[in-house]
């Protein structure tokens, strides 16, 4: 099995971060550098079909999980913090369930154990119709996308999947067919019947509507010991809105 492609920052207790949907690990980088002074190697993996990782048609909980097994093997950890967001929180949850003994302890920025219907289509779209053979410049790339995505920061953060493959030849590092044609695996939930009873902290963002107050017994049903947070004045990217607030309390939680 390929390796995921990561960047490592700092020394110390191995902390995995793995970003959200149309994410890389290069989101995290900020953040990163202040775990890494506190202490922590900090890993920043892509997972697969984004970022520098390996594509695959296989795209879905258990692989994703077993890609973070192949790279903890790979790198010789034998036990480390999770933290992931979103989709990434969804594959953290997986591992820990499936590789407790190697799970320190557990993070999910911003999304609940349940199932989550298709709700990207907008953007996956608005991707697709990128006119990559003509587009000569990221300024091009975002005045198109403009005409289906209003939101800038939104935009930006699409766009860091741009890149020069060629001189004059742009392409995007995500795989948008097979993430088009895996959307309702990309809103799944883990088993029923998984479990961890390991050290756990779910965050939310405070204008998210990723974990409602209702999801608090599903969270408990399969991490018993989960203390439920929440970020204040930010939204699902609540790491990028108030990556003060998230470090906070990161940090307070890995060092506890």
């Amino acid at each position: 099995m390929p390796v995921p492609y990561s960047k490592i920052v700092g020394k110390g207790q191995p902390l995995l971060i793995l970003h959200g949907f149309l994410g890389m690990g290069d989101n995290w980088k900020t953040l990163a550098n202040h775990y890494a002074k506190n202490g922590f190697e900090a890993h920043l993996l892509d997972q697969r079909n984004h970022g520098r990782s390996f594509w695959s048609e296989t795209f879905h909980y258990k692989a994703l999980s077993e890609d973070l097994w192949e790279y903890v093997m790979h790198h010789g950890i034998t036990d480390a913090h999770i933290l992931g967001h979103s989709m990434g929180g969804k594959t953290a949850m997986q591992f820990a369930c499936s590789h407790a003994p190697l799970t320190r302890s557990l993070i999910v920025a911003d999304i609940a154990p349940k199932y989550y219907p298709p709700h990207h289509k907008t953007i996956l779209d608005a991707l697709g119709k990128l006119d990559l053979d003509n587009i000569r410049s990221r300024s091009a790339a975002d005045r198109e996308l403009a005409q289906y995505l209003p939101e800038a920061g939104t935009r930006q953060f699409l766009l860091k999947n741009l890149y020069r493959r060629e001189e004059n030849q742009f392409a995007l590092r995500c795989n948008l067919e097979v993430l088009r044609h895996k959307m309702p695996e990309i809103g799944g939930n883990i088993d029923r019947t998984d479990r961890f009873e390991g050290a756990t902290l779910f965050l939310r963002g405070d204008r998210s509507t990723y974990i409602s107050d209702g999801d608090e017994e599903a969270i408990r049903t399969h991490f018993p010991v989960a203390i439920l947070d929440t970020i204040t004045n930010a939204g699902h990217w609540l790491h990028a809105e108030n990556p003060l607030e998230f470090l906070k309390k990161s940090l307070e939680f890995l060092n506890s």
